[in-house]
């Protein structure tokens, strides 16, 4: 029997490790994902599609799964989801990468403020604290991820905001590479399943 991606999501609050999706700091395990589930997948599903890592790259990113310590403007944002193969099998231990604007539209170009790694768990599961991502000219609100399974090629891609009015200006945006978001009080929840190679 193969799994599927609401097979994954209903599986998503096992553990207390993302109970941050829900919106709220104290949870009940079997709380429904507050975002809408995303369609079955099955043999054979199509692979993120990758992009460019753009100019702000910085190798040696530190291992951390909150980008908010210190002083960070912007709104937070918490995001999270699963790196599955094309059948839709959790991938343990892949590497999930991200970088990004600060909430003014700023890159870090010296230090790793807005920048950080962790591997998934066994379930495949990721999550990050950050801050939504400001825009600067030219580009619409973006964030910058490398993935990779132990051994394997590396997905490097973008995800992007749904309702963003620099979406269809973007020539880089692309509608497979949204988020799924919603509001929860001050802070953004944001979803994506990443699908490797």
């Amino acid at each position: 029997m193969s799994v599927t991606r609401r097979d994954l999501v209903s599986g998503l609050f096992a553990t207390p490790a993302l109970a941050f999706l829900s919106g709220r700091h104290a949870v009940a395990q079997n709380a429904p994902f507050p975002l809408p589930l995303t369609p079955a997948c099955a043999d054979e599903h199509a692979v993120t599609p990758s992009m460019t890592e753009g100019p702000f790259y910085k190798p040696k990113s530190p291992l951390r799964s909150d980008l908010t310590a210190g002083e960070v403007s912007g709104t937070r944002l918490r995001i999270g989801g699963h790196v599955v193969d094309r059948s839709c099998r959790p991938i343990a231990n892949a590497i999930v990468e991200l970088w990004q604007a600060d909430g003014n539209g700023q890159y870090d170009n010296v230090g790793h403020r807005l920048r950080g790694y962790q591997r998934t768990d066994a379930q495949g599961r990721w999550s990050f604290t950050t801050v939504l991502p400001g825009q600067y000219p030219g580009r619409t609100r973006h964030i910058h991820f490398k993935v990779q399974r132990a051994g394997g090629p590396i997905l490097t891609t973008q995800l992007f905001f749904p309702g963003e009015p620099g979406n269809e200006r973007d020539r880089l945006f692309r509608t497979q590479l949204l988020f799924d978001i919603e509001s929860a009080g001050s802070e953004r929840l944001g979803r994506y399943d990443f699908v490797i190679a």
